[in-house]
């Protein structure tokens, strides 16, 4: 019996093949997108489980109160570790300080290279529970060791064994090769770790680390922790929170240190915090896509049900018989059901080719590496589960309804199908179109919030600039090289920093001024510069000067931007001065607010002063205009080779750099986008499948129309009136849940777009221009056709 609701419903996919093609395409296209938005989906909700015991990690944080505006950080005090070791021991198994990730110069002969790195202390690679290949985790104990990644071991070694293999780090140090561990996963927080090394090392390279008159007024590093198995993350959270307010001087305390504990399950899916709640993070776009991919399949799904229950009459005959020689409803709805699963099988194939097809296209957009398991058992299941639902959720509508029918009135000739059969098909074009429509919408604006922000004023001349690593021997013969950069004719300007132009490393408090209130707490960001740090970036001097070689007592000088200007109080700056630790620094300009950090969120107060080479960190240097871009390139190429022949050449254009910023956002942009043209693709599946099937049902009216003088563009009128209506109301619809949900998602950023009523317009407009392009092929067929071979039955 089985075999023979698969034989009937293949005869009648092949019979209708036009119909079958577009259930099938539809379907296959839906299953499609909701297979890769599954893959992704899974990727993010798996993240960072590549490490044993990671729902028992966290990451130390803090919160700190400024003046009623709670900001956390994952920065501490280098005394952190040691101080929960010491206080709090039983509640943890380990308790690991960590530097930030950078890149470490590798050398070995002739060979150098540049690999991201961290420095960790001896049970990191513990915790992390890293899987060696060569020698064991406890490789960081002698603080010139050094762990690689399989990656990087052969880029360094090839095919010899590393082991024990010494290695000159950053120019300076021999280390010893202590262990090869398996490379991280790209969904983990560490996937960018290709070289571990201790941190001992980095208080030998760093002394000032652990000789601070004040040891936990600066937060240099970071801390992990994992806690003890009889332990509980939120109790053991509770009982750390006072261990920096009870060790920060009198002064800091109005800070309201609060330390706590941030687990690795929410790392990835809630990294936000917003005054001192942990608010979001990419569990809105897990939630978002997989909306979207529920919807997309919801499309396709009532497109097999809208095309099944229009050509309803056709099967009305067939259900007359098959219940007049005895078949019951239960054996009508199996069969219906037959049809169901043999098309969403079919489908199901067909998306399995396109998920393939593009799945390197999703992962380029995405930022991923994601594969299709197809050994996974848990893949397979999953997806038997999702055919089973989708050939139900597709199936049932026409199965129950077309099983319905009464054999007496189908084979009478009275049957109708009523004057409220055709409601449900109107409402699922409705919803279809107002989910597309809600899709563009939602793609319009947040491509309108990243150019919003790329084009937000930056305080400087970001084209033309370029950013590399500042290395000793630039430092020693700064002004030699730049003479020689400046004759070469490459360079109009350079300049050294602590912080590059696109982030902030660095913070600092302690700052005092006459007529400041006690109980304000200040954080500035703190840039240390060399001369001509302004005239190198272009900044605009809003009031006093720019740092000067003709004046000595600039040493102990400030330029501010116009946010420390205010915050500050003063009406004229300028002349002032502030005191810091035990110097007094006097402030002699203010510049336009300088954009370091996220384009969408206020540029924070920041103070600029003159910094001793050893504090500068990265150089740039501004082409030169007047030459093209590649010759100036080679040529700061080849002085930087004279000068430091072991370090390769690696630089950034400062532009690039910014743009960077949007990436996120661009990725969201980008999907919902290709999410939006395939959900209008589907849509329009179902529109072109349901206008033939309405030309087909009308021929006879549409010729007797003909005959009676109707003209073709009445014609085109009276067969596109219905859809173009149903699309109307789909948009008027999709306006306000729209508008709801775009306007929740731009109060996550304070520098916004204002949603516009015109983005509605032209996403109805749109709509309502690809309904009647799809709708008037069909149209226009049938009110062309002669009439003659229309009515010659009659």
């Amino acid at each position: 019996m089985i075999k023979n609701y698969f034989k009937i419903a293949w005869r009648n996919l092949v019979k209708s093949k036009g119909y079958s093609a577009i259930n099938i395409g539809g379907l296959a296209v839906g299953m499609a997108v909701a297979l890769l938005i599954g893959l992704w989906v899974h990727d993010e909700l798996t993240f960072d489980q590549y490490h044993k015991n990671y729902a028992r990690i966290a990451q130390v944080m803090q919160h700190a109160n400024f003046n009623g505006t709670v900001q956390s950080q994952t920065s501490n005090p280098g005394v952190m570790g040691p101080e929960l070791r010491a206080k709090y021991g039983s509640d943890f198994k380990y308790v690991v300080q960590a530097s930030w990730p950078g890149g470490h110069l590798l050398s070995v002969g002739d060979k150098h290279l540049t690999q991201d790195g961290i420095y960790f202390e001896p049970d990191g690679p513990e915790m992390l529970t890293l899987n060696m290949l060569k020698g064991t985790r406890a490789g960081l104990t002698d603080p010139y060791s050094i762990m690689l990644s399989a990656s990087a071991a052969k880029s360094m070694f090839g095919e010899e064994d590393p082991m024990n293999k010494t290695i000159t780090l950053d120019r300076h140090f021999e280390v010893k090769v202590t262990g090869v561990y398996e490379d991280l996963p790209d969904n983990t927080s560490f996937r960018n770790l290709k070289i571990i090394m201790p941190w001992e090392l980095w208080y030998i390279q760093n002394p000032w680390g652990k000789n601070m008159n004040n040891p936990w007024g600066s937060n240099f590093s970071q801390t992990f922790v994992q806690i003890a198995e009889q332990a509980s993350m939120e109790e053991v959270s509770a009982k750390i929170k006072n261990v920096k307010l009870d060790n920060v001087s009198e002064g800091a305390k109005k800070y309201e240190w609060v330390v706590f504990l941030h687990p690795m399950p929410k790392w990835n899916l809630y990294s936000e915090f917003k005054n001192g709640v942990n608010t979001s993070g990419n569990i809105r776009n897990v939630r978002l896509f997989g909306i979207i991919g529920v919807f997309v399949l919801l499309l396709a799904c009532i497109n097999f049900m809208n095309l099944a229950t229009a050509r309803s009459e056709k099967r009305a005959k067939e259900v007359g018989i098959r219940k007049t020689v005895g078949s019951y409803r239960s054996q009508l709805v199996f069969q219906f059901f037959a049809e169901s699963y043999l098309v969403v099988s079919l489908a199901f194939v067909l998306s399995l080719l396109l998920a393939l097809l593009f799945l390197p296209l999703f992962n380029d957009v995405a930022g991923k590496h994601m594969t299709i398991p197809w050994l996974s058992p848990v893949f397979w299941s999953t997806n038997l589960t999702f055919i089973l639902i989708t050939g139900l959720l597709a199936g049932s509508y026409p199965a129950l309804y077309l099983s319905s029918f009464q054999p007496l009135k189908v084979l009478k000739g009275t049957f109708r199908v009523g004057r409220f059969a055709t409601a449900p098909r109107k409402v699922l074009v409705v919803v279809q179109f107002a989910v597309s429509v809600m899709l563009i919408i939602g793609t319009v604006i947040v491509y309108q919030q990243i150019q919003y922000g790329k084009g937000r004023p930056v305080g400087y001349t970001r084209t033309g600039l370029l950013n590399l690593n500042l290395q000793d021997e630039i430092k020693d013969h700064f002004d030699v090289v730049r003479t020689e950069l400046k004759n070469a004719g490459a360079i109009t300007e350079m300049a050294g920093s602590f912080s590059p132009l696109t982030s902030v490393w660095n913070t600092n408090g302690g700052f005092e001024w006459e007529g400041k209130d006690p109980n304000l707490a200040v954080d500035f960001p703190n840039n240390s510069v060399s001369y001509d740090f302004g005239k190198t970036v272009e900044w605009e001097v809003k009031a006093g000067r720019d740092f000067s070689r003709d004046f000595a007592t600039d040493s102990l000088a400030f330029v501010i931007n116009e946010s420390a200007a205010k915050i500050i109080g003063f009406d004229e700056p300028v002349g002032k001065t502030l005191r810091w630790d035990d110097d007094v620094y006097t402030i002699i300009g203010v510049v336009k607010d300088i954009l370091q950090e996220s384009p969408f969120f206020p540029v924070r107060p920041t103070i600029y002063h003159l910094g001793a080479s050893s504090n500068l960190s990265n150089l740039v240097v501004r082409l030169n205009p007047d030459q093209s871009t590649s010759q100036s390139i080679r040529a700061i190429e080849d002085i930087w080779k004279k000068y430091t022949p072991t370090v390769p050449f690696d630089y950034q254009f400062v532009d690039q750099e910014f743009g960077n910023k949007f990436i996120a956002e661009e990725r969201i942009g980008k999907l919902s986008s290709y999410f939006a043209v395939l959900a209008i693709f589907i849509s329009c599946l179902g529109l072109f499948g349901m206008a033939s099937f309405v030309a087909e049902q009308r021929t006879k009216e549409v010729g007797i129309r003909k005959v009676l003088g109707a003209s073709i563009a009445n014609l085109w009128g009276l067969l596109s009136k219905e859809f173009v209506l149903l699309v109307i109301l789909a948009c008027i619809i999709a306006t306000p849940i729209a508008y709801y949900y775009l306007h929740s998602w731009l109060a996550g950023y304070d520098y916004r777009v204002k949603i516009s009523w015109t983005v509605f317009a032209v996403a109805a407009a749109a709509a309502l221009v690809i309904t009647l392009v799809t709708v008037s092929f069909q149209a226009i067929r049938a009110a062309v056709a002669n009439p003659v071979k229309s009515l010659r039955n009659e």
